[in-house]
């Protein structure tokens, strides 16, 4: 299953919850359905999906509308990549109120074709350090999340690798299958079953906690790669100047819904974990990734567009 796919997960079960799905008694937040803005392509029932220029078209119509508690943000952590890759009509923290994290990705899998001469992530690095610039990987495109991924991990590896850009996650791995590319850094729940098959092979994963699914592949950071860590995330964000009280109340009845073990078993079955935290928490995780990126931007020579 796709990363976009994930999404419409993700925001299908949040549509399904009263407090999107139904207006409550008058007098009472919410009166009328809230508009969920899905900034890619169409996928869910109630949701409004305004695909295009990578979601700051969704984001952009959500940072405009009135701040009455009736249009809401749905997106990934490509919140914090956009203002890397794009001059946007808006400011990605300024112009929101972040209501909550509400998942994260297990991470992602470190997967090699089996034609690499490498076992690990250890291997790996002396690999890449010995041939620099000769070993390959595969993203979903430039500024695409898996090639933030495998930046992040030459920069604290020390390696350097080369970048195959693709136009989406599929033809990558397609790629990688086929031995046309030596790596790549990808959703784990899409490559698990290559790499159970034989057809890859899983060298680490990039969270700071090893997938239940594959206990035996160790992560990056106890591999030996000190401080590397990369999740994908979803979160919730109102215009900003949205009453505190209408904030905390979507919150409160987020944070509620994701304590619902069938909820958490079928983020669990997409690669997800809820989380549920604090408009601040999640504040200073959008804005430590904004900063972390645009260093790595400007390390590798990204610019805006």
């Amino acid at each position: 299953m796709s990363m976009k796919t994930n999404v419409f997960c993700l925001a299908g079960c949040l549509a399904a919850l009263p407090i999107f799905a139904h207006a409550q008694p008058a007098g009472h937040y919410p009166t009328k359905p809230i508009r969920m803005i899905v900034p890619y392509a169409p996928g869910g029932p109630v949701l409004d999906n305004r695909p295009g220029a990578g979601g700051a078209l969704g984001a952009d119509i959500v940072a405009k509308s009135p701040p009455d508690g009736y249009t809401m943000l749905h997106t990934s952590n490509s919140h914090a990549t956009l203002p890397v890759l794009q001059i946007l009509p808006y400011d990605p923290i300024k112009d929101f109120v972040p209501i909550t994290l509400l998942v994260n990705s297990v991470g992602f899998l470190f997967v090699a074709h089996p034609s690499v001469p490498a076992r690990s992530v250890k291997e790996f690095v002396a690999l890449a350090k010995s041939q620099p610039g000769k070993l390959t990987y595969g993203s979903g495109g430039i500024g695409n999340v898996m090639h933030f991924a495998a930046e992040i991990f030459d920069d604290k590896a020390g390696t350097r690798m080369l970048h195959v850009p693709y136009k989406g996650v599929g033809q990558a791995i397609t790629d990688l299958v086929a031995g046309r590319i030596d790596t790549c850094f990808g959703p784990p729940t899409v490559l698990a079953p290559h790499v159970k098959a034989g057809r890859l092979k899983a060298l680490g994963i990039t969270a700071l906690k090893r997938w239940s699914e594959l206990p035996d592949v160790p992560t990056i950071a106890e591999s030996g790669v000190k401080d590397y860590s990369y999740v994908v995330w979803y979160g919730l964000w109102f215009p900003a100047g949205t009453p505190d009280a209408i904030v905390t109340r979507m919150r409160s009845e987020i944070v509620k819904a994701l304590d619902d073990p069938e909820l958490k078993r079928g983020f669990a079955d997409q690669g997800f974990v809820p989380v549920g935290n604090t408009g601040a928490e999640f504040a200073k995780i959008i804005a430590d990734d904004i900063s972390a990126n645009k260093r790595l931007a400007a390390k590798i020579g990204l610019k805006p567009e």
